[in-house]
């Protein structure tokens, strides 16, 4: 099946008190039509900044980013382009993605009326987006803070459909709600996709939740994707050492970042990386050529790729034990 969306050697650099900072340091990536993908890994390996990259709220400094077909480009205060709208994302706050001063339907509306919708008609169907995503009828004439956090991330979520959402980027979508709601919104979202056929790249570090919701999984440490294959694939037999310690770790249900228990030290600041593979220092299995030289993905014969020097091309996936 084609890629919706597709990403090529991306580096994403940014400037920090004057310093250049790689947050993303080359990743490739695909997104099915219909597909869950799971971002996940701790907290500062670049999985947000990778996530804004991919609808163009960061620019790439190096590689593509292509959406249908169409090279992704930064957002500029000029309207965005037909093609993009369709084109979504979705934030860990949705109160900070909501304006305070406007009623719910004036603002799920918006991406009705660019797209050439007579208001009256639009706000009907603004109505049957918040109903869809399980609010009451008279949401449309409330405000942001009538709303309780679980409920303003369906607010957000209704606000995506409108645009006709082909693509989803969902950005620790749940992180930020009680457990019961973050279980709800979840099954919203699958519902969701499932009944629109659109894709979605979920990112987060709730293991648990991805685990449930995902098809594949893409693991992500400082900057660079280290393995990606299918959910089971990933749970049941992980291949990189990263991975492995990711899944015996038990996540935080607050939302809280968390350090896998098997895992020494601190993820490296990303303004000086390792050499090397770089998780090298905080890895129990680390190679002499490790310190020296960097990985490249492999494929292994159940189709998953990793990037480490335990894997060999067209082997078995091996046994990790930390």
């Amino acid at each position: 099946m084609n890629e919706i969306l597709s990403l090529k050697d991306v580096v994403i650099d940014y400037d920090r008190n004057g310093e250049k900072v790689r947050a993303v340091a080359g990743v490739d990536l695909g997104l099915r039509p219909g597909e869950i993908l799971g971002l996940v890994g701790e907290s500062g390996c670049g999985k947000s900044t990778l996530g804004k990259a991919m609808v163009g709220i960061l620019k790439v400094t190096e590689g593509e980013i292509t959406f249908d077909g169409e090279r992704v480009k930064k957002l500029t205060r000029g309207r965005r382009p037909k093609h993009f709208r369709n084109l979504q994302m979705i934030f860990q706050d949705p109160y900070g993605s909501l304006n305070p001063r406007r009623k719910i339907g004036v603002q799920v509306i918006d991406g009705l009326l660019v797209g050439g919708m007579r208001k009256s008609l639009a706000l009907l169907k603004a109505a049957e987006l918040l109903a869809k995503v399980g609010l009451p009828e008279d949401a449309v004439d409330r405000f942001p803070h009538q709303f309780s956090g679980g409920q303003r991330q369906r607010i957000a979520i209704a606000r995506a459909l409108a645009a006709s959402t082909t693509v989803l980027i969902a950005d620790e979508p749940i992180s930020a709600l009680d457990t019961s709601s973050q279980a709800q919104v979840a099954n919203l979202l699958v519902d969701l996709v499932h009944e629109f056929k659109m894709g979605m790249v979920f990112i987060s570090h709730d293991l648990s939740i991805v685990r449930r919701i995902s098809d594949r999984v893409a693991v992500m440490y400082l900057g660079k994707i280290v393995e990606i294959g299918t959910t089971s694939q990933i749970w049941e037999n992980p291949s990189h050492p990263y991975t492995r310690a990711l899944v015996s770790a038990i996540p935080h249900a607050d939302g809280a970042s968390f350090m896998p228990s098997d895992l020494p030290g601190d993820v490296p600041n990303p303004m000086n990386p390792p050499s090397g593979c770089r998780f090298h220092p905080r890895c129990q299995l680390a190679l002499p050529k490790c310190t020296t030289e960097e990985p490249q993905f492999v494929t292994l014969t159940d189709n998953r790729e990793v990037s480490c020097f335990l894997q060999r091309e067209g082997e078995s996936p091996a046994s990790i034990t930390l």
